[in-house]
């Protein structure tokens, strides 16, 4: 892989237009953008939350979650802290200012699903099987640390069997029929990335869910930790995931 591919995989933006081109995968994009005052302006009003993070970056770091308030003010969340503002000026300067000369995005909120409280997702990892055939080897939830607005480990997120996450939500015939939809989903998306990635042998994506169970893309990774699947208490997803890894290695 060219340096000039592997700085285009590190960019949200890039996999967004990427995935874009596919019919099948458009239905579960979230509207992006990138973050300017006019795009902050239409898509807090349209969507009243909405998260606006870096164009490039990894664990979740320096992602805002953003929300119109009933009454018309507005506010952010950033790590720990909140910040509340009487007007759209006042939110945006504030925002600009945070940002800096760095690109975000600006990306419609989903509401995600909860378990006890704390906000979860979905991680979905797709292989190259030994006959070089797409697989999805592992699925697991990630549990957000219940003062923080990303999901990822290394943000407070605990790696958690995602039937337990799910268990109150769905019954298990549901579970089983929407685990084989997000593994096609990972599927299809993994193909969509090969053509401009060829060499490419393992992504991770990275799915929420919604309060209708409808499932989102929030992010593909290029290089997804394999480590978490170890967090479990049955290892057989781990060592299928590190068997596909290491035969990617030597390939």
């Amino acid at each position: 892989m060219s340096a000039k591919q592997v700085q285009s995989g590190q960019s949200k933006w890039y996999k967004t237009q990427l995935l874009l081109k596919n019919n099948t995968i458009h239905p579960f994009i979230p509207d992006t953008r990138k973050f300017t005052k006019h795009n902050l302006k239409q898509m807090i009003h349209s969507y009243g939350m909405i998260y606006v993070k870096p164009e490039r970056g990894t664990y979740g770091n320096g992602v805002i979650r953003a929300e119109r308030g009933e009454r018309q003010g507005y506010a952010y969340q950033y790590e720990e802290t909140l910040r509340q503002f009487d007007t759209f000026e006042a939110f945006h300067n504030s925002l600009a200012k945070k940002i800096g000369k760095r690109s975000y995005l600006v990306q419609k909120g989903i509401h995600l699903l909860k378990h006890n409280g704390r906000r979860f997702d979905i991680r979905v990892m797709v292989q190259l099987s030994p006959k070089g055939v797409w697989e999805a080897t592992g699925i697991i939830g990630r549990l957000g640390h219940p003062r923080k607005i990303v999901t990822n480990y290394h943000s407070g997120g605990k790696p958690t069997a995602v039937e337990q996450l799910l268990s109150t939500h769905l019954s298990a015939q549901q579970l089983m029929h929407l685990k084989g939809e997000l593994n096609r989903l990972g599927i299809r998306i993994a193909a969509q990335m090969q053509k401009t990635y060829p060499h490419h042998r393992q992504f991770g994506v990275d799915i929420g869910l919604d309060r209708t169970l409808k499932p989102w893309i929030i992010e593909v990774n290029m290089n997804p930790d394999p480590y978490i699947f170890n967090q479990l208490k049955d290892k057989s997803m781990y060592r299928r995931v590190m068997r596909y890894r290491r035969l990617g290695l030597t390939k």
